[in-house]
């Protein structure tokens, strides 16, 4: 049922679908695709048809129609389309999570901050269960009652928040919306790194900021994100940077500038090392494929 609604609504050839209820998108793919840098916000995501696979700091999670993918906190990872074609593409969902429903939630139930095996990742792969499927596929059914979205979706959604912090995904959603976890105060940090992206960063100041020592701020983003805090904001960099050039028309230059780089000869050499190819040579790349499938 999931895959005609969505295929209903995902009709372009690939590409991304928003939709009428708020944070919900839907996504359709036709081919297996090489693997691509990306951002996971916090969210699940689930293929009802097809397979795909995020690498998040060297690891992989493989998720299908029997597991979905579930993020807390926003993670620099790579995206590959694993199984797709035209005649059974890939199709699924991405619902953005609300970590004030998830702290609402856990004050409300009564639930610890953490169990004594807490989380130390900030992605996992879960089971679908008719507990998650159940409210999706009422939350979908929605689409066809625009009037009832504004009233119902936010109740359809805290419901599928509660099964999730019901679910064995549990420890890793209390430790980021729990306001005394260290997880949410790692969560505060990269909240700020988004905000602030092209000033220098200072880690001691960024961990006083979130009331952490700077060792323990230090392990636990690495550990919740795979990386430094200096490799997460060059990240940022990067990827504003990558938006720029392809968007506003910026030459890499001026790209680099804007989001916080004083050397363009650095600046080439970190795009090409995530990316793959030179600003210029990839923005170029990245063109003629819109415009082909544009004039398919």
């Amino acid at each position: 049922m999931l895959a005609r609604v969505i295929g209903k609504w995902a009709m372009e050839p690939a590409g991304d679908c928003a939709t009428p209820i708020p944070n919900l998108t839907f996504f359709r793919r036709e081919a297996p695709a090489q693997p691509s840098p990306c951002i996971i916000e916090p969210s699940i995501v689930l293929v009802v048809q097809g397979v795909k696979q995020m690498l998040v700091g060297g690891e992989a999670y493989p998720y299908d129609a029997s597991r979905f993918l579930i993020a807390s906190l926003d993670l620099p990872a790579t995206s590959e389309v694993v199984a797709a074609s035209p005649e059974r593409p890939c199709l699924g969902l991405t619902l953005m999570l609300d970590l004030r429903v998830l702290a609402e939630l856990i004050a409300q139930c009564g639930l610890p901050l953490s169990r004594p095996r807490a989380a130390s990742k900030s992605v996992g792969i879960s089971s679908v269960t008719p507990a998650i499927l159940n409210p999706l596929g009422r939350l979908l059914d929605l689409l066809d009652e625009p009037d009832a979205i504004p009233v119902l979706s936010p109740l359809l959604q805290r419901e599928i928040h509660y099964r999730l912090l019901m679910s064995d995904q549990s420890a890793l959603l209390r430790q980021i919306a729990s306001v005394d976890a260290q997880g949410h105060r790692v969560a505060k940090a990269i909240a700020w790194l988004k905000a602030n992206y092209a000033v220098p960063l200072r880690i001691e100041e960024l961990a006083a900021r979130v009331r952490m020592s700077t060792p323990t701020f230090h392990h636990h983003f690495r550990q919740l994100t795979s990386m430094s805090p200096l490799q997460y904001q060059k990240w940022l960099r990067l990827n504003e940077a990558k938006r720029l050039m392809l968007n506003e028309h910026l030459d890499a230059a001026s790209a680099a500038f804007q989001v916080g780089y004083e050397s363009p000869s650095q600046f080439n050499r970190e795009y090409s090392r995530l990316y793959g190819a030179p600003p210029k040579r990839d923005i170029a790349a990245l063109r003629n494929t819109a415009q082909s499938k544009r004039s398919r």
